[in-house]
C-alpha cells in the first residue's frame, strides 16, 4: 500500500520560499512518474509539477520560473522548492502518482501574506 506524507509547509510572506517533502513508502519513487499538486481555498485540486521515471519535469504555468520539483532516490522522497511565493500560492500541497493515484495524504498547508 502507498503511503505519502508530505511535510515542510507554514506561514511565510510573499517573496519567500519553502521546500516541501514527500515521504514515499509502498512504491519506488524512481520508477514511476511522481507529481505534486495543491488544492488553494473553495478550489479544486491542481496539478503544480511532476517528475518522470528518467527526471524529467513539468510545471503548470504558474510554477515555471519559481518552483522545482526533484527527488531524492536513495531517500525516496519528492521534493519542491518554492520559491518567490505569491499570496496565490496559498494552497494544501499533495504528492502522488501522477498516472495512476494512490490515496491522497494529508498534504501540507501553505499561506503566504502579502
Amino acid at each position: 500500500q502507498v503511503q505519502l506524507v508530505e511535510s515542510g509547509g507554514g506561514l511565510v510572506q510573499a517573496g519567500e520560499s519553502l521546500r516541501l517533502s514527500c515521504a514515499v513508502t509502498g512504491t519506488i519513487v524512481s520508477r514511476t512518474t511522481m507529481a505534486w499538486y495543491r488544492q488553494p481555498p473553495e478550489k479544486q485540486r491542481e496539478l503544480v509539477a511532476y517528475i518522470t521515471v528518467v527526471g524529467t519535469t513539468n510545471y503548470t504555468d504558474f510554477a515555471k520560473g519559481r518552483f522545482t520539483i526533484s527527488r531524492d532516490n536513495n531517500k525516496n522522497t519528492v521534493f519542491l522548492q518554492m520559491n518567490s511565493l505569491k499570496p496565490e500560492d496559498t494552497a494544501v500541497y499533495y504528492c502522488n502518482r501522477y498516472y495512476v493515484p494512490s490515496t491522497w495524504g494529508r498534504g501540507t498547508q501553505v499561506t503566504v501574506s502579502s
